[in-house]
C-alpha cells in the first residue's frame, strides 16, 4: 500500500474506535463524560496526535524559510516579483468572495436556522438551558485576545515583527516569518556574488535537510492521524450533533460545493490542468490537512505535493504557499458567513440585504485579517456579529463549538486545496510547463 492509502485506512480505522467510544464510554452526554476506559483512551490517541502535529510544526519554520529565501534570491534580479505578488493576491480575493457568496446562498436557501418558518425551538431550549456554559466556553476561547478585534487593523503590525528572532519563534507568527524571509532573499540579490553564492548555499543545504525531515515525519502520518481522527470522533456527541444536523449538513454541503465544483472550474480555466490529477497529486496534503485541521501543519506536505506531483516550481511554492496558509482561508470565510447567518436565524434576528452585504465584507476582511491568531474563527464571527448587531449572539456562537471541529477538519481541506489551486494557476501564468497533464495537450 502506498503511503495516502496507510492514512486513509488509518482514518477509517478512527472513525470507527472513536464512535465505539464515544457509544459505550459516554456516562452522561450534558456535559459530555467518559467513564475511566473512554478517558484512558482519549488521552492516548491525544498524546499521539500531538506528538504527530508537534512533529510537522517543527519542520514549518526551516522549511519555509529556507524554501523562500531560495526561491527569490536564485532569481538573480527582482523583475517580476511583484507582478506575482499582485496575481497572487487577485486570485485569494477572487476565491474567498466566490465561496462566501456560496456560504450565503446556500444558508438562505436551506435556512438551518428555522423550522416551518420559525426559529428552532429546540435549538432555542438548548441554548437556554446551557446559556451561561456556552458563554463562558467562547470567553475561554477568546481569553488573552485583547486585540481580537482590532486585529484587522493590526495585521500589518504582525508583519513586521520588533526582533527578527520573533519570528521564528514558538509560535509561529509565520506572516512575520514570511516577511523576514522576503526580505533575506531580495536582499541577497543586490549582495555580492561571493557572498550570495555562500549564504544561498547553507539554505540550499538546509532547504533539502527540512526536506528529508519532512519525508520521515510523513512515515509517521497513519499513526499521527489514527490518534486525531479517532479522538474527534469520540469527543463528537452524537446528540448535539442529531440537534445541529441541518446546520452541519448546510455547511459541508457549501463546502464540498466549493471544493469540487468551483475549484475544478478554476483548475481548467485558468490553470490549464486537469482537475482529477491535481486532486491525485495533492492526496496526501488533503488528508494531513483534514485530519490535522491545520493549514500551517498541512504545509511541509502541501509545499512537498504540489514540488513532486504537480511539478510547479520552488520559486512560486515557497512564495505562494506560506502566503495561503495564513491568509487564504476560502473554506473559513464561507464558515463564517454561514455562522453568522444561522445564528440571526436561530435568534430571529431579521437580516435586510445591506445586512447580509455587510456580513460579506466583513467575512471577506476577517477571514485574511485575523488569520494566524489563536481560535481565528472565532475571534471573526465576534467581530461580525458585534458589527451587524446580532443581540445574545455568543450562545449560539458557543452552541456551535460543541460540532466545530468536524468542520474544522473539512475547511481546513477547502483552505489548503484552493492554496495549492493558486499556486498551479498563477504558475501556469508564469509560463511553467506543470508535470501535470495540461487540458488538451
Amino acid at each position: 500500500m502506498k503511503q495516502w492509502q496507510w492514512v486513509l485506512l488509518a482514518m477509517i480505522l478512527a472513525l470507527i474506535a472513536g464512535a465505539a467510544i464515544n457509544s459505550t464510554c459516554v456516562v452522561s452526554t450534558d456535559p459530555m463524560e467518559f467513564n475511566e476506559a473512554g478517558n484512558s483512551l482519549i488521552f492516548i490517541f491525544d498524546y499521539i496526535g500531538t506528538l504527530f502535529m508537534n512533529l510537522l510544526k517543527m519542520v514549518i519554520v526551516p522549511l519555509v524559510f529556507t524554501s523562500i529565501v531560495v526561491g527569490i534570491a536564485g532569481l538573480s534580479k527582482t523583475d517580476g516579483f511583484a507582478r506575482l505578488g499582485l496575481k497572487t493576491v487577485g486570485y485569494y480575493a477572487l476565491t474567498s468572495l466566490i465561496a462566501i457568496l456560496i456560504g450565503l446562498t446556500v444558508v438562505n436557501i436551506f435556512k438551518p436556522g428555522l423550522v416551518n418558518g420559525r426559529p428552532n425551538e429546540a435549538i432555542q431550549q438548548q441554548m437556554e438551558a446551557n446559556a451561561e456554559e456556552y458563554r463562558g466556553s467562547v470567553s475561554g476561547k477568546l481569553q488573552g485576545q485583547e486585540g481580537g478585534l482590532s486585529a484587522v487593523r493590526d495585521l500589518f503590525l504582525r508583519m513586521v515583527p520588533q526582533n527578527v528572532f520573533e519570528a521564528f519563534g514558538a509560535n509561529n507568527k509565520m506572516l512575520a516569518l514570511i516577511f523576514i524571509s522576503l526580505l533575506t532573499g531580495v536582499g541577497l540579490i543586490f549582495i555580492s556574488e561571493e557572498g550570495r553564492s555562500a549564504v544561498v548555499g547553507f539554505f540550499q543545504g538546509l532547504n533539502e535537510l527540512s526536506l528529508l525531515i519532512t519525508n520521515w515525519v510523513m512515515c509517521l502520518a497513519p499513526i499521527g492521524v489514527f490518534g486525531l481522527v479517532a479522538e474527534t470522533t469520540a469527543q463528537t456527541g452524537l446528540p448535539i450533533v442529531l440537534l445541529l444536523g441541518k446546520y452541519f449538513l448546510v455547511v459541508i454541503a457549501a463546502l464540498l460545493i466549493h471544493l469540487l465544483v468551483v475549484m475544478p472550474i478554476l483548475l481548467k480555466t485558468l490553470g490549464g490542468v486537469s482537475p482529477l490529477k491535481h486532486f491525485f497529486a495533492m492526496r496526501n496534503a488533503l488528508l494531513t490537512a483534514f485530519s490535522t485541521a491545520s493549514s500551517s501543519a498541512s504545509l511541509p506536505v502541501t509545499m512537498r505535493g504540489l514540488r513532486e506531483g504537480a511539478g510547479v516550481s520552488n520559486r512560486v511554492t515557497s512564495f505562494i504557499l506560506p502566503l495561503g496558509a495564513t491568509v487564504n482561508m476560502d473554506g473559513t470565510a464561507l464558515y463564517e458567513c454561514v455562522a453568522v447567518i444561522f445564528a440571526a436565524q436561530v435568534l430571529g434576528f431579521e437580516m435586510a440585504l445591506t445586512t447580509q452585504f455587510t456580513v460579506v465584507m466583513l467575512a471577506l476582511l476577517t477571514s485574511i485579517g485575523v488569520a494566524g491568531v489563536p481560535s481565528a474563527s472565532l475571534v471573526a464571527i465576534t467581530i461580525i456579529v458585534y458589527n451587524v448587531g446580532i443581540p445574545n449572539a455568543e450562545v449560539v456562537i458557543g452552541l456551535l463549538l460543541a460540532v466545530d471541529r468536524p468542520i474544522d477538519m473539512v475547511r481546513t481541506a477547502v483552505n489548503v486545496f484552493s492554496d495549492s489551486c493558486g499556486a498551479i494557476v498563477v504558475a501556469n501564468s508564469e509560463g511553467e510547463t506543470l508535470f501535470v497533464e495540461k487540458t488538451g495537450a
